[in-house]
């Protein structure tokens, strides 16, 4: 299988794409390589489509990282694709399931790359691996599927909110693990303003119609990030904050509702506990 792994410092020269985007964005001290695994092994595969800010890379690690820590799942069983540089997706023939992380991006800029994935996810639509997108992943795969991408016209959703879950996500396989009111983290300006026609709403809350969908009972987009937690939280507030301001936010507000829960980490242990 080719996939992803982890090298603990930036190696000049194996990857110049990757190396040179580290260098400008300030992403974090890893880089991918591609290797020739074993027959019969079985990996996590994490699409990224974006990194997160510089100083949070710094304390926290990026998306990937975030996603690892929640499961508490060995980083050699994970196959990270960086699509928003390398364009490249590992086949699903030894991947046991799919995460797609957030982004910064918007669906709606229609990227090379984002366009892509687009398409590659229409090309996987008969498939039984389980697959999760979170936030720009949840958007990218309604919009693959039909429905309708856009700014939230209340405008961008931050903080940490109340959802629920409707009567067909206390019975889905993946967010029964959660009770009917769960919190969530949020930080999102894109939402799903129409669902594929062959989506079932799972989870929404007053603000956000449509917090969690289901496609073929094993593809799942979900708005609110599990892998984040408050401390991550504080900081996208805190480099976010002349942006919230200008627009009207509340800071005191979304900053008091913060609050740190293990929601996230059950429903991505879940998942992968599905893909076993």
């Amino acid at each position: 299988m080719t996939g992803a792994a982890y090298l603990p410092k930036p190696v000049p020269n194996l990857n110049s794409a990757y190396t040179a985007a580290t260098k400008l964005k300030g992403e974090s001290p890893w880089v991918y390589f591609f290797i020739r695994e074993g027959k019969g092994l079985r990996r996590l595969l994490i699409i990224k489509t974006g990194t997160t800010f510089a100083s949070l890379c710094r304390q926290h690690g990026d998306f990937e990282d975030f996603i690892i820590s929640q499961i508490g799942i060995p980083v050699k069983d994970v196959v990270v694709a960086p699509v928003y540089i390398s364009k490249t997706i590992p086949s699903l023939r030894d991947v046991s399931a799919v995460i797609i992380t957030g982004s910064h991006s918007m669906v709606t800029d229609r990227q090379e790359w984002s366009r892509e994935l687009s398409n590659w996810l229409k090309n996987i639509r008969i498939t039984s691996v389980p697959i999760l997108g979170i936030c720009y992943g949840h958007q990218i795969i309604a919009d693959a599927w039909g429905g309708v991408v856009d700014y939230h016209p209340g405008g961008a959703e931050v903080g940490t909110v109340a959802i629920e879950l409707t009567e067909a996500g206390k019975k889905d396989v993946l967010l029964r693990c959660l009770p009917e009111r769960f919190s969530g983290h949020v930080a999102h300006a894109q939402t799903v303003i129409t669902l594929p026609k062959n989506a079932r709403l799972l989870a929404a809350n007053s603000f956000e119609p449509h917090h969690a969908f289901v496609i073929h009972d094993n593809i799942w987009g979900v708005q609110f990030h599990p892998e984040f937690n408050e401390a991550v939280m504080r900081t996208y507030i805190e480099k976010e904050r002349v942006i919230l301001q200008q627009e009207g936010h509340d800071l005191e507000r979304i900053t008091y509702s913060l609050t740190d829960h293990t929601y996230g980490r059950r429903l991505l242990r879940r998942f992968i506990t599905l893909a076993q």
